[in-house]
């Protein structure tokens, strides 16, 4: 992997001599008081202003601001006209754009396509003051106010709609979001260094369309430079072809190279055994200087199987260390897409993570409470990237696949700070993690090895011999933490890869003894096979594996902890069997869902692809190629949602209807080993009574009340009474809550300890 300039390395900006600013200015106002007459960038948001590295418009903003540059911030504009867009005058640079910390419409629009009623990246969680679309609407925006001035398209909205993608919501193919936004030019990913390189070179003179060689961009051409090779890969096998199915990875412009490949790097099927591929040496070809066609625009919107052909050497194409640059035609021109950006060291992550944030919101919201904020007001992040692949989840793409770590300094440093600086700490961290709890310094053995890596996942379908699973810096960093004067309790509440954890015995003891807040949640995600492996996420055997580990590490702690495991309904490769197996699963585990998740297709997730194509791109894609089980209409989706809620009367007539059109009657009736009842109960009283039973065992409301609702609920459901005297027949979900609700009220009554305090939800990019 080609070495990149270090973020500090750079001139410093004549601007440098303003020093940095208490919060990045939001008024005129602000502006006169730093000083400034003008700003060299302003940062367009539709998130409000949080001075915090959980933040992306503080991160950029913070960087570029050590670099030297005045950078503004306009949150959440009024998007109906151009003039909130004007209010901090015109940027001597660019105006850099993001939709937020979430795609716009993922954040205004559930699974099932309804307004969502509140926003929790907004002052009060109110809903709507943003638009749909944001990073479209906002770049016009941009050009209306000032025409002339360069537009930089950021954030994960403009990651995940870089290429032609599928659009869930129009359910079409929608053009690369570079092509309606009007922007200049884009960046995907961690976009630290693609940002400092385009300001300090614009900052110089140079013109935003002249700049076309930084890494993790997407910018507009007209026709393929001088120098360049291109490897066609528009095309696939069609039905009556016998002609050998093209590799896109020879190139069929070069008759040296075109029809032959070396025997040990020939492509194989699977995805998951797939090998490096090394094309014969030619003296045109060099990898920096090679471009790979995909399917143009007009032809993936209009061929579902050329658009999983797409997003499958798109995918292929995403390791920084072999990864080429890929060109789409969009009309009469051409949208590039450099190669991914080069990993930051941790020299680097210190650096970006040690600028000088306030840590809180900007002092124009007042009192107001911005939910998203609260939930990591008091949690470090300290790492970034993700290798499991999952194929429904973002952050992979958006990250990466290799973890970027900061040192024990760094984050200790964020701790102490944390505890001085933040109003409100009470000794509790609420989380140390990232996009997974456990893949800090986790890597390849061989960076070799890494850098010519195609697998799609390291831990998928098990774990990499060549993927270094020892958590011994992660334990010793929670040591650490914890021995801090000040630092009760250090709670880990991002996700947990737990077919990693087990690898690691004497981690899972660390986390389970010091680490855990009354309940972990895990996602399994599936107990079947056939939507697991379209997930790309282990069997159900790794989740028991952990469980017996979790349950036995905290017994010898002296602790009543428990697993919160969490699925996916109507994922592609899921059937209605697939979904009568999971229910029958958590029946027996005494599971109940209270809060369903359904599969929702982001743009440019491979499981998008599926959802979309009905073929499956982590195998080669052809015409004739097995397709994969979709669930789509509405009446499916809510079935499956049913099953997941089995125990919830309000799906049962569906409930029984499908089970006896797929022949398992056996699992209608009154008893314990059946599913679902034979009739159906009032439902109001039903709900009323479920509410009454939910009151904590012990208390004075439980009583006779809650053994004659645990009467009903055992008729209706065939689960066991949860009766008033605390034994195991209570709800396990609902008995970790209420334990956990009462060492909050205790730790805020000072009469208890802070330690299992129902962890935070650290917002991340959707899944």
């Amino acid at each position: 992997m080609q070495a990149a300039k270090p973020l500090f390395d750079y001139p410093k900006y004549w601007a440098e001599c303003f020093g940095p600013a208490p919060f990045l200015p939001m008024s005129r106002e602000e502006m006169d008081q730093l000083g400034w007459d003008s700003c060299d960038i302003i940062i367009v948001t539709g998130d409000a202003y949080v001075d915090h590295p959980s933040f992306g418009m503080a991160i950029i903003g913070r960087l570029l601001e050590a670099q030297g540059f005045r950078v503004g911030i306009i949150a959440q504009p009024d998007w109906r006209s151009k003039d909130d867009f004007m209010k901090l005058g015109e940027p001597n640079l660019f105006f850099g754009v993001a939709a937020g910390n979430m795609d716009s419409m993922i954040n205004r629009y559930t699974a099932d396509k309804k307004i969502r009623s509140d926003d929790a990246y907004t002052p009060g969680g109110v809903a709507g003051k943003r638009p749909d679309r944001a990073s479209l609407v906002y770049s016009q925006r941009c050009k209306e106010a000032y025409s002339h001035v360069p537009v930089i398209l950021g954030g994960i909205e403009a990651s995940l709609r870089r290429i032609a993608h599928y659009d869930y919501w129009q359910d079409k193919v929608r053009r690369s979001i570079l092509m309606d936004a009007t922007a200049d030019i884009l960046l995907y990913g961690n976009a630290e260094r693609a940002v400092v390189e385009i300001a300090q070179r614009l900052a110089f003179g140079e013109k935003v369309e002249d700049i076309t060689d930084v890494r993790g961009t997407a910018f507009i051409r007209r026709d393929t430079p001088e120098g360049w090779y291109e490897v066609d890969s528009t095309r696939i096998d069609r039905p009556g072809r016998v002609d050998k199915i093209i590799n896109p990875y020879v190139n069929t412009q070069d008759t040296a190279a075109c029809a032959i490949e070396q025997e040990k790097g020939a492509p194989v099927e699977d995805a998951n055994e797939a090998k490096v591929i090394e094309l014969l040496p030619s003296p045109k070809m060099t990898r920096d200087k090679t471009v790979i066609r995909l399917p143009s625009f007009e032809k993936v919107r209009n061929d579902p199987v050329l658009y999983a052909h797409a997003n499958r050497v798109l995918h292929l194409e995403t390791n920084p260390g072999n990864a080429r640059a890929l060109v789409q035609k969009h009309g009469d021109v051409d949208v590039w897409f450099t190669p991914p950006p080069i990993p930051m060291t941790t020299e680097e992550m210190d650096y970006v993570f040690g600028m000088p944030y306030a840590r809180v919101p900007h002092p124009a919201y007042g009192k107001e409470k911005i939910p998203a904020y609260e939930m990591i007001r008091f949690s470090v992040n300290i790492m970034r990237g993700c290798f499991g692949g999952c194929t429904f989840c973002s952050i992979t793409e958006h990250e990466g696949r290799i973890i970027q770590n900061r040192s024990h300094d760094s984050i200790i440093r964020e701790i102490e700070e944390m505890r001085d600086k933040v109003p409100g700490f009470t000794g509790v961290v609420s989380d140390l993690g990232g996009p997974t709890a456990n893949m800090y310094r986790i890597a390849c053995k061989d960076p070799e090895i890494e850098k010519h890596c195609r697998k799609p996942s390291c831990v998928f379908p098990g774990i990499c011999e060549n993927l270094n699973t020892d958590h011994s810096s992660l334990i010793e960093l929670y040591r650490k933490a914890r021995a801090l004067p000040g630092v009760k309790k250090i709670l880990i509440a991002s996700g947990l890869r737990y077919d990693l954890a087990v690898e690691s015995p004497e981690y899972v003891k660390e986390l389970v003894t010091h680490h855990v807040g009354g309940y972990l949640k895990i996602a399994p995600e599936h107990t079947e096979r056939g939507p697991l492996d379209k997930m790309m996420k282990p069997g159900i055997g790794s989740y028991d594996r952990f469980k017996q580990m979790f349950e036995k590490f905290s017994k010898e702690a002296g602790k009543e902890q428990y697993l919160i495991p969490y699925f996916i309904a109507a994922h592609p490769g899921t059937t209605d069997e697939d979904m009568m197996n999971l229910a029958l699963w958590l029946k027996r585990n005494g599971f109940r869902a209270d809060q369903v998740q359904a599969f929702y297709p982001s743009p440019m997730a491979t499981a998008t692809a599926m959802y979309h194509s009905g073929k499956n791109p982590l195998r080669k894609v052809t015409y004739k190629s097995d397709g994969v089980e979709i669930v789509k209409s509405e009446q499916q989706r809510r079935l499956h949602k049913a099953f997941l809620r089995y125990h919830d009367p309000k799906g049962w007539p569906m409930l029984r209807e499908a089970l006896e059109r797929m022949g398992r009657s056996d699992l209608i009736g009154n008893g314990k080993h059946h599913l679902i009842p034979t009739y159906q109960p009032n439902t109001d009283e039903y709900q009323s009574a479920r509410r009454k039973n939910s009151t904590p065992a012990g208390s004075k409301k439980a009583g006779a009340q809650g053994k004659t609702v645990g009467k009903i609920l055992t008729q209706h459901t065939g689960l066991p009474p949860r009766g008033s005297d605390g034994s195991k027949a209570w709800d396990k979900r609902e008995q970790a809550k209420a334990a956990a609700e009462a060492r909050r009220k205790a730790e805020k009554a000072g009469a208890g300890k802070s330690g299992n305090k129902k962890p935070s939800k650290r917002p991340v990019a959707p899944r």
